[in-house]
């Protein structure tokens, strides 16, 4: 009896042992339909290339813009330095393409702050809630004035971006072929008079056999 219940014991044993390799076996097969991931160079067409606005192409325009800008003796060689806002908060998007406005006003605006050295000044308007808050906090006594001082008022500001994403669209229904045109408008107005004191636009067509999906 006991060399009986021994053999059971050690078949049991061996049976989950050979489940738990399965398991393992099964767990570490790689996949072989997919594709390693590697690292791109974000200044030039990926493998995912469609007709639409692609990192490459923002690179690309927010260059160009930042360079048109500081040759604006406005804006780059005023006596006072202009306080600006370059955000996406009247970037409109009328394009057939979805497209997250941030990427390119972000990096329109982190390449001038660095190219202008001082000759502009930039206004956070979307954080103004956070200003407020610490402004708050400091007058009511709540933390102490910190370092800079205290200012009468946020800062105001006299010019403010805006502009517009645009595009047209054909296809040849013979072939499949996909052509976009996209134009993005970048435009600088005063934000007392209303005048544009600096204009400028982007554009480029795209063809192909078959788009990607943007999200």
């Amino acid at each position: 009896m006991m060399n009986i219940s021994l053999k059971r014991a050690q078949g049991v044993t061996i049976l989950l042992l050979a489940v738990t390799l399965s398991a393992c076996q099964t767990t570490g097969v790689k996949n072989e339909a997919g594709v390693q991931t590697t690292y791109q160079d974000s200044t030039k067409p990926g493998p995912a290339t469609g007709i639409g606005i692609e990192g490459q192409d923002i690179i690309a325009m927010a260059d160009a813009m930042m360079r048109d800008m500081m040759l604006s003796p406005q804006l780059a060689n005023a006596a006072v330095p202009p306080r600006v806002i370059i955000d996406a908060k009247h970037f409109t998007n009328e394009s057939a393409q979805r497209i997250n406005k941030n990427l390119i006003a972000d990096r329109l605006r982190v390449g001038l702050l660095r190219a202008a050295r001082g000759r502009m000044q930039f206004v956070g308007r979307e954080y103004a809630d956070v200003v407020a808050k610490e402004r708050e906090l400091k007058r009511s006594g709540t933390v102490d004035v910190a370092t800079t001082g205290q200012a009468l008022a946020q800062a105001g500001s006299d010019y403010r971006l805006v502009g517009r994403i645009a595009s047209l669209d054909s296809r040849d229904t013979s072939t499949g072929m996909q052509q976009r045109f996209t134009q993005i408008t970048f435009e600088m107005v005063d934000l007392e008079s209303g005048i544009l004191i600096w204009t400028n636009i982007y554009d480029f067509t795209k063809a192909a056999a078959d788009s990607v999906t943007y999200r």
